[in-house]
């Protein structure tokens, strides 16, 4: 929708962004006026994803993200800009202005709505002759007809344009289809449709909206599965398979499994927790995801050698989030669709309730590797067991661990706790030099993002300091003297600039939600960076006018042809008279 300035402006004011943030971060760490946790846009084991309550901002000094109330929605909630607004509108019960929807509104709910079309088309070719070599395959797969409606399963004719020609008997066009993903464009210009002869499993996100597809192929070929592509409703590393109804489970955990088949053969027997990643390993986003439904995680992955680097790749991600992972292990099948069509539900529950921690399993992995009659290969795995102890981010457990460990091998505790300890300083000690690495004055002078690059690292500090005071006293911009956007070095500041003078101008105040509306995303990142830093308001013109007198040098510089050396030497000398 298209809402007024004023309407944003009050539901930035009624959802306090220490409110809202807590329901995704954890904020518990105080420093100064700010609160700390772990960011929820990227892995961290140290908080440094800050919140300011009195400027109402969030900032990461890690990944670089940060903003408002209405940005830090957008962000965890992949929303577009009107749709974070209605989010929070309906958080606090603010009734919504019956206003004209804005463009890329429009072009979401179009694209959503030729999802869903779509997935009926799909769903309805099961009721046809068509649709027959897909009822054979989910015969011989043991898919009951009532899942199968559950999930919303369907089947792309094997043709180049039944779901194309189909679409546009309901009002859409090529390009639409093109955006979503559903037809893909040929050599001689035409379009064809993306998905054919596969069975075709809706996406939906967590509100019900099908945002996808992931097609499995019936007979022989490449690729196995075939997801839609990230599209303006899309992101695949930030969605999961059966999340939708996962999250309405009162199992108190969820079960992540590798496939969608294994997805819907859990839900069949009743595991209604299972969820599956989008043809991908699991991503931190995946991982934030689940956090906020459950805190705890068992691992189903496949049981061959890749399946097991994948899980061991989960757990990595999954322990930073203090979430309790579990790990199945099941022998005599290589998934859980077949474990199930084997072994039948009751022993597939048994394996839930005999799963093993994760730190049980890793180290029952690393042990498999060695034959601990041997010293040497003794002395290799107590080496990568310790190593392993050193990374987990509890020490009670490496304590509990080390421990057990103390009792398999004969290897006293104390001996084995100390080389832990040892491992965990030497990797402090290591990340303690990349982080001073990290804080080279010409590198520290750059945006965290590494889209946004200064040039004139000089000019650019003095625009970012001018861009400083106007957020903390927009009368500044009153003073005689005034930098031109022209003058400005970086493209990006000149454009939070202009933003600004334009928002003065019309008689508004700057505020999160004010620039919200006209930054994006990314932009607003980089002026919660530059509002971080500190700025002293003693002398609030002499800091103007020295912000302002280098933008204009800088810029003279850049005009002339001179020598950068000797023209600034020259203004200098010129200045001295």
């Amino acid at each position: 929708m298209r809402f007024s300035d004023s309407f944003i402006q009050e539901v930035s004011e009624r959802n306090d962004i220490v409110d809202v943030v807590s329901g995704y971060v954890s904020l518990t760490k105080r420093s100064g006026a700010n609160m700390f946790g772990l960011c929820p846009f990227h892995s961290e084991k140290t908080p440094s994803f800050s919140v300011n309550p009195g400027r109402q901002m969030y900032h990461c000094f890690g990944c670089g993200k940060g903003g408002g109330v209405i940005n830090f929605m957008m962000e965890i909630e992949n929303l577009s800009f009107p749709e974070a607004v209605e989010t929070l509108a309906k958080r606090v019960n603010m009734p919504l202005p019956a206003e004209e929807q804005s463009p890329e509104g429009k072009k979401r709910a179009r694209m959503l709505a030729l999802n869903k079309e779509a997935a009926r088309f799909f769903y309805n070719q099961l009721k046809t002759d068509v649709g027959k070599p897909a009822l054979r395959y989910m015969e011989s797969r043991k898919m009951e007809a009532q899942t199968v409606k559950k999930f919303g399963l369907g089947y792309a004719p094997d043709t180049w344009d039944s779901l194309r020609n189909a679409m546009k008997e309901l009002g859409f066009n090529d390009f639409e289809m093109h955006d979503a993903g559903l037809v893909k464009k040929g050599r001689n210009g035409g379009f064809y449709d993306a998905f054919r002869n596969r069975l075709m499993f809706p996406i939906f996100d967590a509100k019900g909206n099908v945002i996808g597809f992931s097609g499995r192929i019936l007979g022989d070929g490449e690729p196995k599965y075939l997801n839609s592509p990230e599209t303006l409703v899309f992101n695949k590393s930030r969605n999961l398979f059966g999340l939708n109804l996962a999250k309405r489970s009162k199992a108190g955990y969820i079960i992540l499994v590798e496939g969608n088949v294994d997805v819907f053969a859990l839900h069949q027997a009743g595991f209604d927790s299972a969820v599956a990643s989008l043809g991908t390993s699991l991503t931190s986003e995946q991982a934030r995801v689940l956090s906020n439904y459950t805190k705890e995680i068992i691992i189903a992955y496949d049981n061959d050698g890749a399946g097991q680097k994948a899980a061991q790749r989960a757990i990595k991600i999954l322990e930073q989030l203090d979430l309790v992972v579990r790990v199945l292990q099941m022998e005599g099948a290589k998934d859980p669709d077949e474990f199930l069509k084997i072994k039948g539900k009751d022993a597939f529950q048994n394996l839930l309730d005999r799963s093993e921690g994760q730190i049980d399993y890793r180290m029952k992995k690393i042990m498999e590797q060695y034959d601990l009659n041997e010293p040497d290969q003794k002395v290799a795995f107590l080496n990568d067991a310790t190593d392993m102890l050193s990374d987990l981010p509890n020490r009670m457990a490496s304590e509990v661990y080390a421990g057990r460990l103390a009792a398999e091998t004969g290897i006293s505790k104390d001996v084995l706790m100390n080389e832990v300890e040892q491992k965990r300083k030497r990797k402090q000690r290591s990340f303690r030099r990349r982080e001073e690495n990290n804080m080279h004055p010409e590198r520290n002078a750059q945006p965290a993002k590494r889209e946004f690059r200064y040039e004139d690292v000089r000019s650019a500090k003095a625009e970012e300091g001018i861009l400083r005071l106007i957020t903390r006293d927009s009368s500044v911009l009153t003073y005689p003297m005034q930098p031109a956007g022209e003058e400005f070095s970086s493209a990006e500041l000149r454009t939070i600039f202009e933003a600004m003078k334009s928002i003065v101008a019309e008689g508004r105040d700057i505020t999160t939600a004010s620039l919200s509306g006209t930054l994006s995303p990314d932009q607003m990142s980089l002026l919660s960076s530059i509002d971080n830093k500190p700025e002293s308001m003693q002398n609030l013109e002499k800091a103007w006018n020295d912000y302002t007198n280098i933008i204009k040098e800088q810029y003279e510089i850049r005009s002339s042809g001179e020598d950068l050396l000797a023209l600034r030497e020259r203004i200098k000398k010129k200045g001295d008279k």
